[in-house]
């Protein structure tokens, strides 16, 4: 295993990490040598068990909740974390500002913004110095989509976050990042709609897949990324460099730049 990227002897802690991202990302730890703890809401011990890693019950949305599972991962790995990443999150899109209820408004700010400002609040406490925090926020941040106000405000805040954590933790070593992914095959769903999008939006016309994304976690983890800190990685396929060839011709009948 090139030293560079290697993980091995590193603790490492994974919210929504039985699924999707999250699921990719340990898997991927443990190949390069991370002993892992991964947390979610619903019960993963046998998703833990069948990637040899170890399961705490987490809801992100709770501050208390995070600070607990925090300590459980340690005390289940026996000393303190030098990567944690805060992938937990839903994706729920669909409705304007003008039809966006109460609740959907707390459920998708508890979870994807507030989720992540606990684990900021709470895992330097528990972490190593020199160690790395990788969140991941979404392309949902840089490009909006009528219909994603309140998830890409989360999202934004993510990336804020990361810079300003980056700043604080910066004095003890402690890198902090954020992944976002452009549409990805998972459960929250990328969807027919999704592909299509894709397809016609992105550089490499495809939709994403969990493992696209894995390799990028592992980068930020490792010492390959050491001089890398309050950053937020586009992994997108290539959807924020502009109109594709394909895109021009859907709109104007020609895949060449209009002249």
């Amino acid at each position: 295993m090139n030293g560079m990227f290697s993980l091995a002897g590193r603790n490492a802690f994974i919210t929504g990490g039985t699924s999707g991202i999250g699921k990719a990302v340990a898997e991927a730890f443990v190949a390069h040598g991370a002993r892992v703890v991964i947390a979610d809401i619903t019960d993963g011990s046998e998703v833990a068990d069948a990637m040899g890693t170890t399961f705490v019950r987490a809801d992100v949305s709770d501050d208390d909740s995070v600070a607990t599972a925090l300590q459980q991962a340690v005390d289940a790995l026996g000393s303190k974390l030098d990567i944690v990443v805060l992938n937990a999150g839903v994706g729920d899109v669909g409705p304007t500002f003008e039809q966006t209820d109460q609740a959907l408004i707390e459920k998708v700010t508890k979870i994807n913004h507030w989720g992540v400002l606990y684990g900021l609040k709470h895992a330097p406490g528990f972490m190593n110095d020199g160690g790395a925090i990788i969140s991941t926020s979404s392309m949902a941040a840089f490009i909006n989509v009528p219909g994603a106000g309140v998830y890409s405000a989360g999202k934004r805040a993510v990336v804020s976050m990361t810079e300003m954590a980056a700043l604080e933790l910066g004095p003890r070593g402690i890198r902090v990042n954020t992944v976002c992914p452009g549409y990805t095959a998972t459960a929250l769903g990328s969807g027919e709609e999704g592909e299509k999008l894709c397809e016609a939006f992105t550089a490499l016309g495809r939709v994403a897949t969990v493992e696209d994304m894995a390799g990028v976690y592992v980068f930020l983890a490792s010492p390959a990324s050491a001089y890398m800190t309050g950053q937020a990685l586009k992994v997108d396929g290539g959807w924020d460099c502009g109109p594709t060839s394909r895109l021009l011709e859907m709109v104007t009948g020609s895949g060449e730049a209009p002249g």
